[in-house]
Parts: C-alpha cells; sequence; structure tokens
C-alpha cells in the first residue's frame, strides 16, 4: 500500500425548518407542526407533528406559517417602479439596466417572490440573470414581440408586418433561448398612440406567430385589451393572455361565447392583480383606468365562475404602485374577485407555477419540488397581511440573508 492520503469529504447536513402551520400549494387545509427537510435544492420529506432528525440543521421558524414561494406570472424587471419608467429605460445604458435588474429581482426575492416571469425587458437583457444563486428563479420572454410603431416597440422587439417577418422574429427569440414567447396583441397605455381597442397583429399573423413557437417547443402569451386582440390570439391557440380585459373606445364589453371559448380552450387568464395601497393612494391609477376596474372585475368573476384558469400577474416595475414585490398585494384582489382564500393563495403558488411550465418543481411543498420556501408571521388565509411579514425565505434551499 502506498501512502497517500485519503480524502473524505464529510456529507453536508440536511436543514429541517419547524414552523406553527403549512399550507402546501394544492390542498385546502392549513396543517399543523410541519417539519419540513432539505437536501440541498430539494425538499426530501414533509411531515406534520414530528421530530426532527439528528442529522439536520435546525432552523425554528417559530410561530410561523410555511408556504411554497411566490411565483409572479408577469413582471418587467427592466422598468423600475417609478413614475416614468419608460423615460427612466431610455436613459440607462445596458450595464445600469442590468445593475437595475438586478436590484428588482433582489426585491422580490425578500419578499418571498422565489420565481418570476419576465414578460418584457430590454434587447434580452434578463437571459443572463438566469440561473444566479443570490435572485429568484427568472423565465425570459425577451423583448415582446410587437408592430412597427407598437406597444414597448422600444424594448427591442417590433417587426414589419407580415406572416414572414412575425415568423423570422420567433425563430429568433427561440434561438436565443428565451422561455417563452410575449407578443402584444394590442395597444397599451405604456405607449401612447397604440390605442388598447385596437388589435396589433392580423390574424394570420397571430397564427404564425404561435405556429412557429409551439414548433419550437415555446408557450406563447399575450398581451391583450382589445377584444379583437384577445379573439386573435384565442383563434391562433396562445396558451396564455394577459390583461384580458375586452377594452373599447369608450368602455368594457362582455363577450360571453368568446370568455367561455378562453375556458374550453384552457386558455390560462393572466389577472393584473396587485397595487401597493400606499404608493396608489399617492399617484392612484388613471381615470380612463379607475372607471372601468369594476367592468373588469365583474368580467373576471364571471370567467372564474365559468372555470377559468387564472393566475395573478402583477406587471411588476410599470407604476409607483407595481414595485417588484408587489405579488404579495395581489392574494387579497384575487379574493376581492370572487376567488376563496385557499384558491387565491393557489394562483400565486401551484397555479402560478404550472401556468409557466414548472409544475413540477415549484408552487408546492412536497417531497421532489424545489426547496423554495416562504415564512411568514400569522396565518395569510385568515390575515392577508401575514404575507407582508416575513420570517425566511428560502430559494433553492439556499436562506436568502
Amino acid at each position: 500500500m502506498n501512502g497517500a492520503p485519503v480524502l473524505v469529504h464529510e456529507r453536508p447536513r440536511r436543514t429541517a425548518l419547524v414552523g406553527a402551520a403549512m399550507f402546501d400549494g394544492v390542498t385546502g387545509a392549513v396543517h399543523p407542526s410541519p417539519l419540513i427537510i432539505l437536501d440541498g435544492s430539494r425538499i426530501v420529506a414533509v411531515e406534520t407533528g414530528t421530530t426532527p432528525p439528528d442529522d439536520c440543521e435546525v432552523h425554528d421558524l417559530d410561530g410561523a406559517t410555511l408556504l411554497p414561494g411566490l411565483v409572479d406570472t408577469h413582471v418587467h424587471l427592466a422598468f423600475d417602479a417609478s413614475d416614468a419608467p419608460v423615460a427612466r429605460l431610455a436613459e440607462r445604458d445596458d450595464d445600469a439596466v442590468v445593475a437595475s435588474m438586478i436590484e428588482a429581482a433582489r426585491t422580490a426575492l425578500r419578499a418571498g417572490i422565489t420565481t418570476v416571469r419576465d414578460l418584457g425587458d430590454r434587447d434580452h437583457l434578463s437571459l443572463q440573470l438566469r440561473g444566479r444563486p443570490d435572485l429568484p428563479t427568472i423565465l425570459s420572454a425577451g423583448p415582446p414581440i410587437t408592430t412597427l410603431g407598437g406597444h414597448c416597440h422600444y424594448l427591442g422587439g417590433a417587426v414589419p408586418d407580415g406572416v414572414k417577418s412575425v415568423t423570422a422574429a420567433v425563430r429568433d427569440h427561440a434561438e436565443r433561448g428565451v422561455d417563452v414567447i410575449k407578443i402584444m396583441a394590442s395597444g397599451g397605455v405604456l405607449t401612447p398612440g397604440t390605442h388598447q381597442e385596437l388589435a396589433r397583429f392580423t390574424a394570420e399573423e397571430t397564427k404564425a406567430i404561435v405556429a412557429e413557437a409551439h414548433r419550437r417547443g415555446l408557450p406563447v402569451t399575450a398581451h391583450a385589451h382589445a377584444t379583437a386582440g384577445v379573439a386573435n390570439a384565442v383563434a391562433a391557440g396562445v396558451d396564455g393572455l394577459e390583461h384580458v380585459t375586452f377594452w373599447t373606445a369608450d368602455g368594457i364589453e362582455t363577450p360571453i361565447e368568446l370568455m367561455q371559448q378562453i375556458v374550453d380552450r384552457g386558455i390560462v387568464v393572466g389577472a393584473t392583480a396587485g397595487l401597493d395601497p400606499v404608493k396608489l393612494a399617492i399617484s392612484g391609477p388613471p381615470p380612463e383606468l379607475a372607471t372601468r376596474v369594476p367592468a373588469i372585475m365583474a368580467n373576471l368573476r364571471r370567467m372564474m365562475e365559468m372555470g377559468a384558469i387564472v393566475v395573478a400577474g402583477t406587471d411588476a416595475g410599470i407604476g409607483p404602485p407595481k414595485p417588484h414585490d408587489v405579488l404579495r398585494h395581489a392574494f387579497p384582489m384575487m379574493q376581492a374577485a370572487g376567488l376563496s382564500p385557499y384558491d387565491a393563495l393557489r394562483t400565486i403558488t401551484s397555479v402560478a407555477a404550472t401556468a409557466c411550465g414548472l409544475g413540477a418543481a415549484k408552487g408546492r411543498l412536497a417531497v421532489g419540488y424545489d426547496a423554495d420556501i416562504l415564512a411568514v408571521d400569522g396565518d395569510p388565509l385568515t390575515d392577508p397581511a401575514a404575507l407582508l411579514r416575513v420570517q425566511a425565505v428560502y430559494a433553492r434551499g439556499a436562506r436568502v440573508r
């Protein structure tokens, strides 16, 4: 035998989280005295009323309710939630934009939002943030595909008219490695002159976008306010719809047949929920929007009653009432729309994760799932403000400091 030393690597200790109660992201019950065991980035045991094993480092989250890390299906990390997010973005070079995006993502993570889907950055800058251990899990759409002069054209995703142009745009996004294709099927408030009540792409262009994306294994979600834009997207076979307000020049429509098609085809409705109440009181919503909110909420409630799949996508970053931790305020808004506390919490955990294609890894506290965990002071199912009282956040098994 030679005298070479034998290197023994000690196995890292597992982590045991102990709390007062647990919402697992799926079941309609709160489980008392939970014990969740983490091994690296995964959950390896979920129990109740048991003692942590000796091989675990115990984190006693006294009095806390444990729940899955939250999932925001619609954010814009490149927008800084100021009163002029578009102008502020235009002033920054790429390095400054990336620095601002990192801080926005960290703001979300500190609030327990462990997964975000960025549905519109500038020039694909969010792609370089994916996989960073100090940030949430980030899914990226890159710059949304839009028409020349269309909504958010300044982000870099504007394309000329025609099936060939839109198909080439999808191909370019796919080759860059995006996770989802986002299209602007109507105008929007951040781009004056684009008119929310008007569709931007033709029915043929929309079908071509969806066909090319699906051929490449990518889902498509459409920003759609105008009823015609919603109809084009639904007919084309999109996977998701953002906003879905059925906006007209002078109000809000209620197209029951189109709503039923959304439900029947299982298209995910991204409800634009979540407003910081303090900042909203200072700035207030645009008057044109404020007068339409009751009808928009009534339509959302109607679609939910019809059986629509609904998630809360905040549009974080687009203004002062939309900071990057605003998803916590979406929870009571979803209840106000008619959901039970359990169902409302699912819209920002398990249902949201599934809508993002991550339903097998995130949004639940279950064996084999990513160890994305939020611990809050109190029971959010009886006290929605508990989501604002964060005790601890774990992202892929690592505690966020």
